[in-house]
């Protein structure tokens, strides 16, 4: 059996940045209020995170005061798959959130707009107003364990280039692929093996198999030799790693 000769893993940073790429929820906190939902949230190259709340909401009051608010922006990265446990990552992205002069709310929400065009963008001004997180640190928890980073590794990092492709790869691999996974969970202890493989993670280091048992889940990662830069690198990696013979074939997993 194949196994990978080198290990190969995001930084922290990266596993930050692409935590925060996926998230689908939010929640903001600040000193002496309830969270609030945060409908948009980005994670700009700068190192800033950018959010929007509802107008009238307490978070804008402690915004305005002239020097900010300590606030605390959680995002929760879930699965594309409907797995037993549904959230795949946890990022704390901790710093003061000021206000945006009204004048400025449209030109950066359309700077937002050119990295992430998430359509409640359009609500800016009407429903919702944009706030500005400038950060101190971040935290991400995942089945790897829990790890800091400061603001300076962050703006040195990008989220994994095949992001955006990543649920997709993961909901074809689950559907069409069993042949696939199942040779990729040879690389599997042996005590885990008897139980539910599912993949749970794809990025250009390397492959993550959720085992769902009856004794609980446990995520296990696989790593390619080297990391990859395209996706007919990345297919090539994968299909390397489930050891299948036909490397030179044009059939993509």
């Amino acid at each position: 059996m194949r196994r990978p000769s080198t290990t190969v893993a995001p930084t922290t940073a990266e596993r930050v940045r692409s935590a925060c790429a996926h998230a689908d929820q939010a929640m903001l906190a600040l000193p002496g209020t309830d969270p609030v939902r945060t409908p948009v949230h980005h994670l700009r190259a700068c190192g800033d995170a950018v959010v929007t709340v509802a107008l009238g909401s307490a978070a804008i009051h402690a915004a305005a005061e002239p020097a900010g608010s300590p606030a605390v922006l959680e995002l929760t990265d879930h699965t594309p798959l409907a797995l037993r446990e549904p959230v795949r990552a946890l990022v704390w992205l901790r710093g003061r959130v000021h206000a945006v002069p009204d004048y400025a709310q449209r030109a950066l929400a359309t700077e937002v707009a050119k990295e992430n065009p998430h359509p409640d963008l359009l609500d800016v001004g009407h429903t919702t107003t944009v706030l500005r997180l400038v950060l101190d640190s971040a935290v991400v928890a995942d089945s790897g364990g829990a790890a800091s980073v400061c603001r300076g590794e962050l703006r040195e990092a990008r989220p994994d280039p095949f992001w955006e492709l990543e649920s997709a790869w993961l909901q074809h691999m689950d559907s069409d692929h069993a042949d696939v996974i199942a040779q990729l969970a040879r690389h599997l202890p042996v005590r885990l093996r008897s139980g539910s493989v599912r993949p749970l993670a794809i990025d250009r280091y390397g492959v993550t198999l959720r085992v769902e048992g009856p004794e609980g889940d446990h995520d296990v990662r696989l790593s390619f030799d080297s990391p990859v830069d395209d996706v007919q690198s990345l297919s090539k990696a994968v299909r390397i790693l489930a050891g299948c013979p036909f490397l030179h074939g044009t059939r993509r997993i």
